[in-house]
């Protein structure tokens, strides 16, 4: 049995797969992100009550808002903060008397889709959450690949590629760059380019499932939006054609449940691949938001 975790900001879900790979158990609840100790004592206690319920024991996979350095062995660039600086792995499995396993959540997503999801079958696959951040995650041969940094498919904190005048410099990115990525094709960041163009702010601001509605129903300054974001997402997603040329890319997050994208972004890809031919396909993910979980649970391969 694979015990799979997805440790969120503000939720924490654990679910249990058989050797199949079926779900046989599931369970979320609050996340309480202010203190380590409490974080730990919270995951072993999912664990324990999984186990119980179903009988068995289980290995442990954590997906994870961060990463774990390379050099230190602890948390780092976690918006979960009071992970920062602590060795969850190692923590997590001492309280559990087994080896826990952690990865970055773009990269459980990209593992989940990769092993029976939408890139089942093929050999390389890149993987981006357009959700409130941006983040990407690759998986080759079914298996994650973080690279010698750790940090393989940290591509939400490039810049925009080819930026216009009227783009330059960017927004502001929380990690103290300008015009990263995740400013511009996060859900946020639609919100927000949407909001600069039609000059609302506070509570005026409309959030992405409104401003995709308006359009759909033919409200220009929306619509302009929506393809001002189509535009970008084929750029961004041209860069990492360029450099790793994946069988297939899978999109997971709420910008991935915009129809018009799927349509929209493979037409404008050949404008900005090298050598001007992309047939990559773009699809989205098979488990959405169960993903992340699911590819935890997969962190331990089938023998």
């Amino acid at each position: 049995m694979r015990l799979g975790i997805d440790l969120g900001g503000t939720k924490t879900e654990i679910i249990a797969l058989d050797e199949s790979g079926a779900e046989i158990y599931r369970k979320r609840q609050d996340t309480d992100p202010r203190r380590y100790e409490t974080i730990v004592a919270d995951l072993a206690g999912l664990v324990a009550e999984a186990e119980a319920t179903l009988g068995r024991r289980g290995t442990v996979g954590v997906g994870i808002p961060g990463t774990i350095s390379a050099k230190t062995g602890f948390v780092k660039n976690a918006n979960t903060t009071a992970l920062n600086g602590h060795p969850l792995d190692r923590d997590l499995g001492a309280a559990l008397r087994r080896e826990v396993r952690c990865l970055n959540d773009a990269n459980c997503l990209a593992l989940s889709e990769a092993v029976d999801g939408a890139g089942a079958g093929r050999r390389v696959v890149f993987a981006a959450i357009l959700g409130t951040g941006c983040g990407a995650g690759l998986a080759i041969d079914g298996r994650p690949w973080a690279g010698e940094n750790l940090v393989a498919g940290e591509w939400g904190h490039n810049p925009l590629p080819w930026m216009t005048p009227d783009e330059f410099p960017g927004p502001a990115c929380w990690c103290g760059k300008s015009s990263c990525i995740e400013t511009w094709i996060s859900g946020t960041g639609f919100a927000n380019d949407y909001a600069r163009a039609a000059g609302s702010t506070g509570s005026a601001k409309l959030k992405g499932p409104q401003i995709v509605a308006l359009a759909r129903n033919g409200d220009a300054a929306a619509r302009q939006a929506l393809e001002r974001y189509a535009d970008r997402l084929a750029r961004c997603l041209a860069h990492a054609i360029n450099l790793l040329d994946p069988d297939v890319i899978v999109l997971g997050g709420g910008m991935s449940n915009v129809d018009e994208l799927y349509d929209g972004v493979p037409r404008q890809l050949p404008a900005y691949v090298f050598g001007g031919e992309a047939d990559t396909p773009i699809v989205r993910s098979k488990h959405g938001d169960s993903s992340g979980v699911r590819g935890a649970a997969w962190l331990w391969p089938r023998a």
